[in-house]
């Protein structure tokens, strides 16, 4: 079945597992997130759920979410995702999603926005191979040859240039939980996640798992 679930990053630490193997996790604030809208098949085409994670004040809301916040009756949320979840049909608005809907040893897929590295050179960004360090060498960190000069004339689609780092959609696949704390909604994921502590990470039961 299709699981799926909101979380924070809170940071990474070590267990040990019972063969007393250091075992490096992700610390996981995983909910809960409560059902802000529910998507029939009768009024929208498909079943889904959209979910509210972590509360925030009124005044940081705009007008429009206002609304749609007070006609669920759910209290204002700060991040709101939709997921097409097996028994969506079955959820309502206002039931809650917790950390429960994982066990130990299960095999989830982890999505957040990594980390923004700024404006990075072509070394940094992409890997590639510096000019020679010698010999009165004055090329050293630049992006190389840029293409031909009289045909065509104008740098080729695709040239890996110096730009942004960072800041985008990263997916991390089959990562196994490790420890759950169902109590408190606490994940320990085996293994790095994308994103700064405190960032959004998205949740889902593996789509490559075996």
């Amino acid at each position: 079945m299709k699981k799926a679930i909101l979380g924070t990053k809170l940071g990474m630490t070590q267990l040990f597992g019972e063969d007393g193997v250091l075992i490096p996790v992700t610390v996981i604030q995983a909910g809960p997130c409560r059902v802000i809208q529910k998507k029939t098949v009768e009024n929208d085409g498909y079943d889904a759920v959209q979910v509210g994670f972590l509360e925030k004040k009124e005044k940081h809301t705009t007008k429009p979410l206002q609304g749609h916040f007070k006609k669920a009756g759910t209290g204002y949320m700060k991040y709101l995702k939709e997921f097409k979840l097996e028994n969506a049909a079955e959820m309502n608005v206002g039931d809650e999603i917790k950390a429960d809907i994982f066990a130990e040893g299960d095999v989830v897929d982890v999505t957040g926005i990594s980390k923004g590295k700024g404006y990075a050179g072509t070394i940094k960004r992409w890997g590639t191979h510096r000019g020679p360090m010698t010999h009165g060498s004055g090329y050293h960190r630049g992006p190389g040859s840029m293409g031909a000069c009289s045909s065509p004339s104008r740098v080729m689609k695709g040239k890996k240039l110096a730009g942004h780092l960072g800041v985008e959609k990263v997916t991390i696949q089959n990562l196994s939980v490790v420890k759950l704390d169902a109590e408190n909604n606490i994940l320990a994921i085996r293994g790095a996640v994308p994103g700064p502590k405190g960032g959004l990470l998205v949740i889902k039961n593996s789509v490559k798992a075996r």
